[in-house]
């Protein structure tokens, strides 16, 4: 049986989540709304704050997970994201990440990490 679209991108959110901790970034946030906004994962690492959008799919016959983040969806990142860095100011530095899960079976297929993807 597939996966529901919400139990697909837990699980990627999870594997996600451990590929930061395996890189050594601290995670401050999950899942952090702000009003009707949300931001995926919310992380630091040697002073600087990373807003983390994660996309994931369970194939790839409507394109590649990072294909389907749209100028209207990292513009919503933007907005939350400046009002958490207005909450939390000590961080002078701040990125935009995205990670993309391929998942085959509930396995793993491929993990991308595509850094500073709006500046």
């Amino acid at each position: 049986m597939q996966k529901n679209h919400l139990a697909l991108g837990k699980q990627g959110e999870e594997l996600a989540a451990s590929h930061l901790i395996q890189k050594g970034y601290t995670l401050l946030e999950r899942n952090w709304r702000f009003k009707r906004l949300e931001i995926d994962i919310i992380a630091t690492k040697d002073r600087q704050l990373y807003f983390i959008e994660v996309k994931t799919r369970g194939s790839l016959n409507y394109g590649f997970p990072e294909e389907n983040i749209l100028k209207k969806k990292m513009k919503r990142i933007r907005i939350a994201a400046t009002h958490y860095h207005y909450l939390h100011p000590l961080y002078k530095r701040i990125q935009f990440d995205v990670i993309a899960v391929c998942l085959s079976n509930e396995t793993c297929q491929d993990l991308r990490h595509f850094e500073d993807v709006y500046g």
